[in-house]
C-alpha cells in the first residue's frame, strides 16, 4: 500500500476524532481572535455574530464543536467581517475534512475515498463537482497560483488533493491540519472566496 493511500485511510478516522475535533475548533478560535484584534477598516470594534451551522459529514458526538462559523459584525458601519477557517470550506455544508477526503482519489480497488463518501452520504454528484473543483477551479485561486511552485516535484492538478496532503509531512493528523491551515485563506472574504462559492448541490 501507498504511503499516500495510507494517510488518506488513516486521516478518515480523524472525522470521528474528538481531539482532533477539539483542535480545530481551537484553531478556528484562534483564527477568529486575529481578525478581531485587527478591528474593522472603519476603525470601529468587531463584536461576535456567528453564524449557525449545521454541517453534513460530521458525526453526532462532534456536532456541538462545528455548529457555528466564527463571525463577526462592526459596531460603527455594521459590516461583517468571517475569519478564516479550518472546519469549514466556503459555503459547503459539509465539513472541510469530509471534502478533502472523500475528494481524494487513492489508487487502488474500492478506495477508502469512495467508502467514505458513502457512509457520509455525499452524492456521486456532489463528489464529482468537489472533484472538478480541485482540477480546474482550485489551481486557478491565488492561494495555488501563488504557491505551487514551492511544491517539488510539482504536484499534478489531477491528483488533488490527495496528492497535496501526500506533500505536508508527519503523523497523518498534523500532515491534515497543515493542509487544512494551508487551505484556510480560501475561506476568507475577497476574491478568493467568490471562486470557492460553487454550484454544487451542497
Amino acid at each position: 500500500m501507498s504511503n499516500k493511500r495510507k494517510t488518506i485511510r488513516v486521516c478518515h478516522a480523524l472525522l470521528e476524532d474528538p481531539k482532533f475535533s477539539a483542535l480545530l475548533l481551537r484553531i478556528d478560535h484562534e483564527l477568529a481572535e486575529q481578525t478581531r484584534s485587527e478591528g474593522c477598516r472603519c476603525g470601529g470594534a468587531l463584536h461576535r455574530a456567528d453564524y449557525p451551522r449545521k454541517p453534513r459529514g460530521c458525526p453526532r458526538h462532534l456536532r456541538p464543536d462545528h455548529s457555528s462559523r466564527l463571525s463577526f459584525c462592526c459596531a460603527l458601519c455594521r459590516k461583517r467581517s468571517t475569519s478564516k477557517s479550518v472546519r469549514f470550506l466556503g459555503r459547503r455544508v459539509y465539513l472541510a475534512l469530509a471534502v478533502v477526503l472523500v475528494s481524494a482519489r487513492p489508487a487502488g480497488p474500492a478506495p477508502a475515498a469512495s467508502r467514505l463518501g458513502q457512509a457520509l452520504g455525499v452524492a456521486r454528484r456532489t463528489i464529482a463537482r468537489w472533484r472538478q473543483w480541485w482540477r480546474e477551479q482550485f489551481p486557478l485561486t491565488p492561494l495555488w497560483r501563488t504557491a505551487c511552485a514551492r511544491f517539488m516535484p510539482p504536484v499534478t492538478t489531477q491528483d488533488l488533493p490527495g496528492e497535496l496532503l501526500a506533500r505536508f509531512e508527519g503523523p497523518a493528523h498534523e500532515a491534515l491540519m497543515r493542509l487544512l491551515i494551508w487551505l484556510s485563506p480560501l475561506t476568507h472574504h475577497g476574491a478568493e472566496l467568490a471562486v470557492i462559492e460553487l454550484r454544487e448541490g451542497r
